[in-house]
């Protein structure tokens, strides 16, 4: 079932429709890497990057790719708490997006909400977290943006771990988000609601991104501003109202966290400027690292954005012009400033079926592939029973096979068994794999871990399909732990079998372990590919 259609002008894309470039190259001032005129190689690489097109998503979709949209996976600062909770998410084929969920009430009409998030979705950059979704079914409202790996502005600000941001990364973050502010602007999207540190985010590469959650209101007719009222623009508070000039007013309360490490109220900060007091205001975690005149400047440009009248405010233009000749360190990569490893593509390669479900946590789509590919993946213990089978069945029929007979005494005279005692083992390990293989198609994996439990002890030669039967069945148990064990024991029988790394992160997953588990999805795609390249060949 999908998403409540649209009558909007000009219906969302479908699913299938092609993926845009992160800046519209018929735009000259985002070709030309906004109005400021960033480097030509930096808008290469960014016209390289291609963004989702934006389309309209079914519910059961972001169910899937959120876990029904698991606790462990809200990334909003407040948790379950946020009046609008956000969470990551991992789309079929492996993408990591970040999906908000709107409070029930907030859009009541399906129609007004898609056209709003149609129209934001229209608003590409490379300075922005772009809008890649949105989904009206039943009582959901719902945005999907793409998923920034390197936490907010508010994390490396107020709660770093290892080192404090440096300055020049400082700087880097108010150039950037004011190059975002100015392309918005360009759009006629001239409204930001309720910009501050937690809407300013980290991608792969470390460089600070505008989230485009803040070009939408919270609800219909609900607040622009969540935050507390002492941050909040003079004229918002008196009218109720946001207008241009109060995204200048919220632009250097940013500023003001950047100079500080701290998030103070504009009154406290504003005292401490006319009193000519900058050393109190500025972050004493980074020990005097930075020139005293570009943190002058700062400060004078946080002092013009705060004033009380609107009109006395600066324009976005003139925000451009004072921060970027800040900039002294173009050239070092903002992952190298910030002292981050740079994160790797989060989409791997080419899935298989099972690989597919593997990351979507679709367990139903697991077990039916499992059961469908049986054992003939498997060269070891599997291979080890039909051996025994047929050399016992020869022997019962009093075939004359020499070369059969004489494995079957070696085996006989290394377990020191009898013939009898021996075709009893045989028999007793065929049923065994008979009836876990009856309870895991059926469904009793409690029955089915008991059975494949007996069968590892009672072979000599372990079977990796077995303990990729047995992983399942421990998963589907609630016990991800063993499952995670088991699907390492599949990978020691086989080291390049994609089923075991596929186990392996959709264990890894349930264990909220998401970076592992997008390395193994990844390692089993590489496996996989090389599969397919091998039969080709």
């Amino acid at each position: 079932m999908g998403c409540f259609h649209s009558k909007v002008a000009g219906p969302l894309p479908s699913k299938d429709a092609a993926a845009l470039p992160a800046d519209n190259p018929a735009d000259p001032e985002a070709a030309n890497g906004g109005a400021d005129g960033g480097d030509a190689g930096d808008d290469k690489e960014a016209a390289k990057r291609a963004v989702p097109v934006f389309r309209e998503f079914a519910l059961a979709e972001l169910r899937a790719a959120t876990k029904g949209f698991s606790a462990d996976l809200i990334v909003s600062e407040s948790g379950e708490k946020a009046p609008n909770v956000v969470y990551r998410g991992r789309l079929d084929g492996g993408r990591l997006i970040a999906v908000k969920r709107f409070s029930r009430l907030s859009w009541p009409d399906p129609q007004q909400f898609l056209a709003e998030a149609a129209g934001v979705g229209k608003v590409r950059h490379k300075r922005l977290v772009n809008l890649i979704g949105c989904c009206a079914e039943s009582d959901e409202r719902l945005l999907v943006a793409e998923y920034m790996p390197n936490d907010t502005l508010s994390k490396h600000l107020f709660h770093w771990d290892k080192q404090p941001l440096p300055w020049e990364m400082r700087l880097r973050v108010a150039h950037f988000i004011a190059q975002a502010l100015d392309h918005c602007n360009a759009e006629n999207r001239k409204i930001y609601h309720d910009l501050n540190a937690y809407r300013v985010l980290f991608d792969e590469e470390g460089d600070p991104r505008l989230s485009s959650f803040g070009l939408m209101k919270n609800s219909r007719d609900g607040k622009s501003y969540s935050t507390n009222l002492a941050y909040t623009p003079p004229e918002f508070l008196r009218t109720g109202r946001v207008i241009p000039e109060s995204v200048i007013y919220s632009y250097g309360t940013v500023l003001l966290d950047l100079l500080s490490g701290k998030h103070i109220p504009p009154s406290h900060a504003l005292d401490l400027i006319r009193g000519k007091n900058i050393l109190l205001l500025m972050d004493s975690s980074l020990e005097g690292q930075y020139a005293n005149e570009d943190a002058s400047k700062l400060v004078d440009l946080a002092s013009k954005c705060l004033q009380f009248e609107a009109r006395d405010r600066p324009n976005i233009k003139y925000l451009l012009s004072s921060v970027g000749p800040l900039q002294k360190q173009k050239e070092v990569a903002s992952h190298v400033l910030m002292g981050i490893t740079k994160a790797a593509s989060v989409l791997p390669a080419i899935l298989s079926p099972l690989g597919k479900a593997c990351s979507v946590m679709d367990l139903t789509a697991v077990h039916d592939i499992l059961l469908k590919t049986g054992y003939k993946d498997d060269e070891g213990a599997e291979n080890e029973i039909l051996f025994f089978a047929f050399a016992l069945a020869q022997v019962l029929r009093n075939y004359e096979a020499l070369p059969v007979c004489f494995l079957c005494l070696v085996h006989v005279k290394k377990l020191k068994l009898s013939f009898q005692e021996w075709t009893q083992q045989v028999q007793e390990m065929l049923n065994t794999k008979k009836f876990g293989d009856i309870a895991f198609r059926d469904k009793d994996f409690k029955t089915a871990i008991d059975y494949y439990s007996k069968l590892v002890a009672m072979m000599s030669a372990p079977s990796a399909t077995v303990f990729a039967r047995r992983s399942f069945s421990y998963l589907m148990n609630e016990q991800a732990e063993l499952a995670l064990r088991d699907a390492m024991q599949a990978q020691v029988c086989m080291p390049e079998w994609p089923t075991a790394f596929y186990l392996q992160a959709l264990a890894l997953s349930k264990l909220g372990m998401e970076t592992d588990a997008q390395d193994m999805l990844n390692d089993g795609a590489t496996f996989e590919a090389k599969k397919q390249n091998s039969w080709r060949g």
